[in-house]
């Protein structure tokens, strides 16, 4: 069984539902097939009495059990695919390279597959992906003094004509009005509580969440507005730090991050996110004790709100703050990674 309270009759409930939300929490070893599942596993429902809980994958392989090949639960979750690893790298590495169908299958990989990723993971096509990527670089490159031309041959294209079109579609400005407008550029990577967004303005990090959070698409529209840009595919001086020190916060080896955050929003909120800051690694406070803090004891459903309105995930702690009575209460990410994240922070303490 689990280690996180959680009964039989919920988790069944949450496998019969193919709720991914609870991602990490257990593994379902399904009794008549010898096979142990996700819980967001699309595989053929069992019965009740076929089902038996674990806590991890280690447990159920332990009772005889072996991984179902559709939810692969031996996988991390989100975890992205060698060969996609590859392909992504070599866009980064060098975005005047345009792979065709053809270029995948010299790799050796399924051009079908690769749509199929970019389509589930960014909501766009392999080749839009590329494009984009493309233009947020020649964008930066004109931004630290390249020339327009140069910044267009150095991305791949053979057309400056064609090169001022898409910019101008993509980015709504001229590309030389780059110098004065901000750039947003994201990224995605995967952690042991699922796959994670990461958004950088030019001054740091002012986006970090799950992907699956419902509130995500409304935090993205709310970026872009203040920033007035649309977030694109990109590189980002801040994302190499912000993906090695969140592996050191998982691995239990960090319990303090230094990288910039950048946190629109109005000075209430900002205040209250400012205090949230201040809650040790490890320990909890309670909204009303937040909203102490703030010199107004009733404010607590207002200091509740600004945390929920939280883009930053772990870097602003507001996993850290729980109901008066001790209870977990309230968090975007699902109350099982709240869990997650404070027995991690209580055994490494």
């Amino acid at each position: 069984m689990t280690n996180l309270s959680l009964t039989e009759d919920i988790m069944l409930d949450a496998f019969q539902n193919r709720d991914i939300q609870f991602e990490g929490q257990f593994i379902i070893g399904v009794k008549t097939t010898g096979i142990f599942c996700r819980p967001g596993c699309t595989a053929r429902l069992p019965k009740k009495k076929n089902v038996e809980f674990f806590e991890n994958s280690k447990a159920a392989m332990s009772s005889g059990y072996r991984p179902c090949k559709i939810c692969k639960p031996l996988e991390k979750s989100g975890e992205i695919p060698e060969e996609i690893k590859s392909i992504l790298s070599d866009i980064e590495n060098n975005p005047s390279e345009k792979i065709t169908d053809y270029g995948l299958i010299k790799k050796g990989v399924e051009p079908s597959r690769v749509r199929r990723w970019f389509l589930k993971n960014h909501g766009m096509t392999f080749q839009a992906y590329q494009r984009l990527f493309r233009i947020n670089n020649a964008f930066n490159n004109i931004k630290n003094g390249d020339k327009v031309i140069e910044a267009a041959f150095d991305n791949g294209y053979d057309s400056l004509s064609g090169f001022l079109h898409t910019f101008k579609k993509a980015k709504s400005i001229n590309p030389k009005d780059s110098i004065v407008n901000d750039s947003l550029t994201y990224t995605r990577f995967t952690t042991p509580l699922g796959p994670m967004m990461a958004v950088a303005s030019e001054e740091g990090i002012c986006l970090f969440d799950f992907t699956d959070r419902r509130m995500l698409e409304t935090e993205l529209k709310q970026i872009q507005k203040h920033f007035k840009s649309p977030i694109h595919p990109g590189k980002s001086k801040f994302f190499e730090p912000l993906i090695k020190q969140t592996e050191e916060y998982f691995k239990g080896n960090r319990k303090n991050f230094d990288i910039p955050l950048i946190t629109p929003g109005t000075k209430f909120q900002n205040e209250v996110w400012k205090i949230l800051r201040t809650i040790p690694y490890g320990e909890t406070r309670s909204y009303k004790k937040q909203a102490a803090m703030l010199g107004n004891p009733k404010a607590i459903r207002a200091v509740a709100n600004a945390n929920g309105d939280n883009r930053i995930s772990i870097l602003i702690p507001c996993h850290r703050v729980i109901g008066e009575d001790g209870k977990l209460v309230g968090y975007g990410g699902g109350l099982w990674r709240k869990q997650w994240l404070l027995n991690l922070e209580r055994s490494n303490n």
